[in-house]
């Protein structure tokens, strides 16, 4: 069987969940590689380095290293570009554009869905409010391209055959967008990765990209009220808006390597999180350390954090609601009254839950499930047209 793997973009900036899904299927499958950009596999740093991977004709234009997002207009018609029809069987890992895809009649082609195009749907009006594009008559053609790609967003849905999500809340967002089933597989957390620390220290931790709907903000004026210590690690377009927020019991380090992350977590009290995630991989590292989570009370948090107050014995956490300064404020100090009942252990099995071995079983099983169901249908189809 021969295998391409379709991802939006990979540059050495796009670690996040939905590339974790991509090395984690690279090695369980020998499948050729494609992407719209690909800056990784000149990267030594990179595990993709010294690879061949299929790309658009978006690699050369202007500043695409640090990212394609800005020619939105033209992904559909970049995606559409890449030839497969070599291959028996499609597989992508999408986040935006990827499973738009062209294939032909006799390739099954099995989604990762890791959100429907969040510009497109659940942030349009979050992106129009924050962008200059989205105000006076250049807000009328960014509404119109949003408009356009909602459009092929949706067509393009019925180009896949199988849909994964990476959550049961993705899963309901895949619903309601596209009115298409999805078999839930959380993505894999690489728990070696994280020692496991049960001693803690007297600060409060989050790690995140810094752009508008992570809602760092909202944490920063939370704890500009509590006067709690609280780090604050991560890049992104709101830096110098955090730093000019933060007060002085709020220390924002910016991008960190691996290691100082690592560390950070591991001796915090508590991981704290205000944005409405799919599914949140970073609640589950935290987890992993035998950190406890404060997170919004909703999306994939609800799949991952145990709040303790509904389960003294296997809590991993708080919850709160709404996704407002005050209510955040609330979580902490009700944390700090619940912390010593929160078993570190707790925490960590909970993240065992996430582990890579999981993903791999459950991936491999489906893939073998959604082929032999394809070529059943397949084989029925062209009987009944003889």
């Amino acid at each position: 069987m021969r295998y391409a793997l379709v991802h939006e973009w990979l540059t050495p900036k796009a670690t996040g969940g939905s590339e974790l899904v991509v090395k984690e299927i690279l090695k369980h499958l020998e499948a050729d590689l494609y992407a719209l950009i690909d800056f990784e596999s000149t990267n030594p740093q990179s595990y993709l380095y010294g690879r061949v991977i299929g790309r658009t004709f978006l690699q050369n234009f202007p500043l695409a290293r640090n990212g394609v997002q800005k020619y939105l207009p033209l992904l559909p018609l970049a995606i559409e570009q890449l030839d497969l029809r070599d291959y028996d069987v499609i597989l992508s890992s999408s986040h935006a554009v990827a499973k738009g895809v062209l294939s032909s009649p006799h390739q099954p082609h099995i989604c990762y869905c890791h959100t429907p195009m969040r510009y497109a749907w659940d942030l349009t009006f979050d992106y129009l409010h924050n962008s200059q594009a989205g105000k006076g008559i250049p807000g009328i053609l960014t509404r119109y391209i949003l408009h356009s790609l909602r459009q092929w967003d949706v067509i393009s849905a019925n180009r896949v055959d199988y849909f994964i999500a990476n959550s049961h809340h993705t899963a309901r967002r895949i619903w309601r967008c596209y009115r298409r089933q999805a078999k839930v597989i959380y993505p894999p957390v690489d728990l070696k990765r994280f020692p496991f620390t049960p001693q803690k220290e007297e600060f409060y931790v989050t790690v995140s990209r810094l752009v508008s709907y992570k809602k760092i903000a909202l944490i920063v004026r939370a704890f500009n009220q509590l006067g709690y210590p609280l780090i604050i690690i991560g890049d992104g377009p709101d830096l110098p808006k955090i730093r000019q927020m933060a007060q002085s019991n709020v220390k924002v380090l910016g991008a960190q390597d691996d290691s100082v992350v690592e560390q950070y977590m591991t001796q915090a009290k508590a991981f704290v999180y205000a944005a409405c995630e799919d599914f949140g991989i970073a609640l589950v590292e935290a987890q992993a350390c035998g950190t406890p989570v404060i997170a919004y009370g909703g999306g994939g948090a609800l799949e991952t954090v145990i709040d303790i107050r509904q389960n003294l014995d296997k809590g991993t956490g708080i919850l709160f609601s709404p996704q407002t300064p005050q209510a955040l404020e609330q979580a902490v100090e009700t944390f700090e009254k619940f912390q010593h009942q929160i078993d570190p252990e707790s925490c960590r099995r909970q993240a065992a839950k996430f582990t890579p071995k999981i993903f791999e079983t459950s991936y491999l099983t489906f893939l073998d499930q959604c082929c032999q169901d394809f070529k059943q249908k397949s084989s029925i189809t062209n009987f009944r047209f003889m």
